[in-house]
């Protein structure tokens, strides 16, 4: 994948140039999404196919990387959070986006992310099928996490206003020694074993409290100082909130190629198998220990 225009490439991609050129634009658009969010920030009328309300701005990032994404060679299917069904853009590889991952934070000014999972596969696909995972995070600074199909560690990428982005690390793993951790949903609909879990993680004077509303800051969090983020089952959500082709396969992947963990509560994240393409599932990540932890916690739950 290209790093600048004054760089040297780094290694080009395990599968094909399509892969490097989906990141490409991915990476090359976030300065284009980040700038494009003032002014969007206002609710526009109507949900996405999750029933949650659309921003201006998630209708802004979704078409245009429709539209730049949908242009790229051996490209087949474009699938997004904020659409109900798939697009047909030709035949390859099938890309799901969340186009602005924690747009609820727009109104506090706060972290947002795009998410992109590149499957070999139609949609809706399995884990197993997945050929990359990136997250562009729109924090302090721009960058974009990168896991490749036979890479075993993650690359971090900084991307510049002028759009151009440059590697910053080539083998990013999850710190052996957790500091983090962020749990999502309302607190009463948490199930008892999760909460005996949460506890003994309170517990724990290591363990510093990070959650900030957009699931991919906080997953960034864990990457970079080793810790868990979880959204959980809940008593009114048995299958939690987040969309497992949007985001739990593609933050699992993530996770475990930067040789950490992920789980529904039972398995792999990228075992879970659902026929919908917008099905929702559990997510936990995080260091292996600490997801061990949680299953052995919840085995007792049916």
């Amino acid at each position: 994948m290209a790093t600048n225009k004054d760089s040297s490439p780094t290694e080009p991609a395990p599968t094909n140039t399509t892969v490097n050129a989906v990141l490409d634009t991915v990476a090359r658009s976030a300065p284009d999404i980040r700038n494009g969010l003032p002014g969007r920030r206002v609710a526009i009328e109507g949900t996405n196919p999750s029933g949650e309300s659309q921003k201006a701005a998630d209708v802004y990032a979704d078409e245009l990387l429709c539209e730049r994404i949908g242009e790229i060679p051996n490209v087949g299917e474009y699938a997004s959070e904020e659409r109900e069904s798939v697009v047909d853009v030709g035949s390859g590889l099938s890309v799901c986006v969340d186009p602005l991952d924690g747009s609820s934070n727009l109104e506090p000014n706060a972290a947002m992310g795009t998410i992109v999972a590149i499957y070999d596969a139609p949609l809706p696909a399995t884990g197993r099928d997945i050929v990359a995972a990136a997250y562009v995070l729109y924090g302090a600074t721009t960058t974009m996490i990168v896991a490749l199909e036979n890479k075993d560690t993650v690359a971090e990428y900084v991307i510049h206003p002028d759009g151009n982005y440059q590697i910053v690390q080539g083998e990013m793993t999850i710190p052996d020694g957790p500091s983090v951790y962020g749990f999502g949903g309302r607190v009463p609909y948490w199930v008892d074993e999760f909460k005996a879990y949460v506890e003994e993680i309170e517990s724990d004077p290591g363990m510093k409290l990070r959650y900030g509303g957009a699931m991919i800051g906080d997953v960034n969090q864990v990457l970079t100082y080793g810790g868990i983020f979880g959204y959980p089952t809940l008593t009114n959500a048995p299958e939690g909130k987040l969309r497992v082709q949007f985001e739990g396969y593609p933050v699992g992947y993530i996770l475990e190629t930067a040789g950490g963990a992920s789980s529904d509560g039972q398995q792999s994240l990228l075992d879970v198998e659902k026929d919908d393409l917008h099905a929702r599932t559990p997510v936990y990540v995080g260091n292996e220990s600490l997801i061990d932890d949680l299953e052995s916690a919840l085995a007792g739950r049916d």
